[in-house]
């Protein structure tokens, strides 16, 4: 059964340099999980943070339940993300070098289950960012060019 895709965070990649990626596991309130396969997520300013060894989501943002009752959750609290002792201990290891940070790229449903993909990140310059426009803009004339010359 394929993964699907709930909500991407498309600044991530233009803001981060993503170094490397791995998967959580979220703890999540009956609402949220009904909120989330409604689609209704944003993850464009959130963040994860470890603490006392345990791996947080941090400003995502998962709207009420329409039909929820007064038991309904808070938007924007942090979640938990469920993640092995190994795992947490490597990134340690990868956020304490300077400059790298945990972002969330997606939020997918597998299985049933909700799933965040989290990169390892370092944050770009603006000249880096400029260089990664100037070259995705190359690219797309470039094939444009190769696309016009096989018609001719």
């Amino acid at each position: 059964m394929p993964d699907t895709t709930v909500s991407l965070n498309r600044r991530a990649r233009h803001e981060y340099l993503i170094e490397d990626t791995l998967e959580a596991g979220l703890v999540l309130t009956g609402t949220e999980i009904k909120s989330i396969r409604a689609g209704h997520v944003s993850l464009g300013e959130a963040y994860a943070r470890i603490e006392r060894g345990e791996a947080w989501l941090i400003g995502a943002h998962i709207a009420i339940y329409e039909q929820g009752n007064r038991n309904n959750h808070e938007p924007r609290r942090a979640r938990k993300l469920l993640l092995h002792r190994d795992e947490i201990a490597e990134l340690v290891g990868k956020v304490s070098a300077k400059g790298f940070t945990l972002v969330p790229l997606r939020l997918y449903i597998r299985g049933g289950l909700a799933k965040v993909e989290l990169g390892v990140g370092k944050g770009k310059k603006i000249h880096d960012r400029r260089r990664t426009i100037a070259e995705r803009d190359a690219r797309r004339d470039l094939e444009r060019e190769m696309k016009t010359r096989g018609k001719a």
